[in-house]
């Protein structure tokens, strides 16, 4: 479905719920709402995300092309050459996208939100200089973005700090199930992704989707065994909260550094490289701020009209008259925005912490919603917006796919870890 549809579904599907909310309901105040939701996702579009994005696209996209022309991007595309060719084979080998996408995964696993789309918005436009067609997604392009809004992450810093904000006494207790949650979306996103593509699972990358998965589940091992900071009376580093605090900034740092030392090891002008790199940042943010502004503000009204409670209690209702078991019911809210809305999901999120408390069943499962997938909608209107793509051809509904066995894995391991 191309996101033209999807745009115009949620205005209509917004009239519509609207509308009955006033006949049928006499709320008076309906389309007020809706319009003064439309002005406030307008301007909070520019203003929270689009101006506050330009000065960490303007930093990294300088640090890039630094890292481009001291050879650092196509070390670690050689690295991985052998996974990232079966996953993209569209793209030649040594190609710029290939380390450049690298980058944009490491820095989502270590839940280092802000550099991550820097990176994935140069990865974007280093696969459109190879798109034959401009206006249309290529392979590799849908590849990418479903890999992307299935948010593995190794270490949610974000959820972490909400749930201790939150009043947890032990915030780290969803690490384990979160990353096992993330990886299940990401391998279901890879799966789907390539059989649509037709990509062949040779023994090769069968073998590097066992080592991905077992030096997750090892690295989840080893933060499990780390004691948590509320039972250590002095701080220190190998608490479970700190390790992960420091680890993710610790390595963010050494790859700024390290390009940096790097450009000026191979004789390259650093700061000018910088300022070169620099300037194509401010023009991906004016491309990009138009799509933010239509897909935000067709999201709030979605959100506005109420038609996102209208499928929550929807859901709601056939579980209870199914009889099955609908405990986790109330979080679900967090898994159903969090595809069209971060800041939405997080929100509500918030909120069930304040209903429920953050280590409550319901808490804790609504913390994996809310770290094992990404905002698909927000993604796929960045970053094609990015590079002008208008027809997105199947990224939709594969993500979308990715999101919903994401959310079924998060429920399964819920239960299993905190019932």
């Amino acid at each position: 479905m191309a996101l033209n549809y999807v745009w115009i579904v949620f205005f209509v599907i917004g009239l519509i719920i609207a509308l009955i909310k006033l006949i049928v309901f006499q709320d008076y105040e309906i389309f007020k709402k809706l319009v003064e939701g439309i002005f406030d996702a307008s301007k909070s579009s520019v203003m929270d995300i689009g101006l506050p994005l330009t000065g960490v696209m303007v930093f990294f996209m300088g640090l890039m092309n630094i890292g481009e022309k001291a050879g650092a991007i196509n070390f670690l595309a050689r690295i991985l050459n052998p996974f990232m060719k079966r996953l993209f084979p569209e793209v030649p080998e040594k190609h710029p996208a290939m380390g450049q996408m690298v980058m944009n995964f490491s820095a989502n696993m270590l839940g280092l939100d802000n550099a991550a789309t820097p990176f994935g918005l140069k990865a974007m436009e280093s696969l459109q200089s190879l798109n034959p067609n401009k206006e249309t997604a290529t392979n590799s392009q849908i590849m990418f973005l479903v890999l992307h809004t299935s948010g593995l992450t190794l270490i949610p810093l974000s959820i972490i700090a909400y749930r201790a904000g939150g009043g947890s006494t032990n915030p780290t207790s969803v690490f384990v199930p979160l990353m096992i949650a993330t990886s299940i979306a990401t391998i279901a996103s890879i799966v789907i992704t390539a059989i649509y593509q037709r990509l062949r699972f040779d023994r090769v990358l069968i073998l590097w989707l066992i080592g991905i998965i077992t030096a997750i589940l090892l690295f989840a091992g080893f933060i499990n065994s780390l004691p948590s900071q509320k039972n250590i009376p002095t701080p220190t580093l190998l608490t479970k909260e700190t390790f992960s605090n420091v680890l993710g900034n610790l390595i963010l740092f050494l790859i700024i550094v390290s390009f940096i030392i790097g450009g000026f090891v191979k004789k390259i002008n650093v700061f000018e490289a910088f300022i070169d790199g620099a300037k194509q940042g401010w023009d991906v943010i004016i491309k990009i701020i138009p799509y933010l502004v239509g897909i935000i503000v067709g999201i709030r009204v979605f959100r506005d009209s109420g038609a996102l409670d209208a499928i929550i209690n929807g859901i709601t209702w056939c579980f209870l008259h199914l009889g099955l078991n609908s405990e986790f019911v109330p979080a679900l809210p967090v898994a159903i925005m969090r595809p069209f809305s971060g800041g939405g999901g997080r929100g509500l999120m918030l909120d069930v912490f304040k209903t429920y408390g953050a280590d409550s069943f319901l808490g804790q499962l609504a913390s994996t919603f809310q770290g094992s997938a990404d905002s698909t909608f927000y993604i796929i209107a960045l970053y094609f917006g990015s590079v002008g793509i208008k027809k997105v051809r199947y990224a939709i509904w594969a993500g979308m796919l990715a999101d919903f066995i994401g959310v079924i894995a998060a429920i399964l391991i819920a239960y299993i870890f905190f019932k």
